[in-house]
């Protein structure tokens, strides 16, 4: 039995750790990651499919759960007016499985 607890304790630990959780904030200093949004997908680092629920977020692969409150986000971000102030640029899918990296130097960022 304790080794099945166990086992489910850490694949839930895993689950939480690496979710693409994220939360929008209001002000550049709040941010841990600054993005722009593309108007082109060959001009992204990395391609964003918008989840509806928290538990299909991804593993760092483009899949974004936007949460409410920012103490539920794994990541803060803010949204910059101009590309050259951006630590990546994210361009939105309509579909899931479009979403991934094109740039992966950058993966790090969203670790």
């Amino acid at each position: 039995m304790k080794k099945y607890l166990f086992s489910f304790f850490f694949l839930c630990l895993a689950h939480f750790s690496f979710s693409q959780k994220v939360f929008s904030v209001n002000y550049e200093n709040q941010a841990d990651v600054k993005v722009y949004v593309v108007k082109y997908e060959n001009q992204a680092d990395l391609k964003v499919y918008k989840v509806k629920y928290e538990n299909q977020a991804g593993d760092n692969n483009g899949k974004w759960f936007f949460t409410k409150y920012e103490n539920q986000a794994k990541k803060s971000i803010y949204f910059v007016q101009y590309e050259n102030q951006a630590d990546i640029k994210i361009y939105f899918v309509d579909y899931e499985n479009q979403a991934g990296w094109r740039n992966s130097a950058k993966k790090h960022l969203l670790y």
